[in-house]
């Protein structure tokens, strides 16, 4: 089995819909750390799993420097980001969404 973990930062603004208040429901930024797994059991014919730069220009290329909330069609919860970018990304498997130093969400596809 063949992993490739690429690790990225992602500066962008949200706003969350939240059914209770919450200072979170005002435009707001994050630099965002973004980790993506990959795994295969074979590689393709360039002998990778995915390119570094395919999940860069999926994920980084995308989202930095936006408003999340013109761009996702979802309420950009740190969560839906997560599981978003997985989607978007061949082989991946799990994805960590960091949006400050404390909070950290980890998203995993059932398999």
């Amino acid at each position: 089995m063949y992993t490739v973990i690429k690790r990225m930062e992602v500066s962008a603004a949200h706003s969350l819909s939240l059914g209770y208040p919450s200072k979170c429901t005002s435009l707001h930024g994050h630099n965002w750390i973004i980790t993506v797994h990959c795994r295969s059991r074979v590689l393709n014919a360039d002998g990778m799993v995915v390119d570094f730069t395919r999940i860069k220009e999926a994920i980084q290329s995308h989202l930095d420097h936006q408003n999340l909330n013109d761009l996702l069609p979802f309420n950009p919860t740190a969560e839906n980001i997560a599981r978003w970018v997985c989607e978007q990304v061949p082989h991946c498997f799990r994805v960590e969404v960091q949006e400050s130093a404390n909070n950290l969400v980890v998203y995993e596809k059932d398999e």
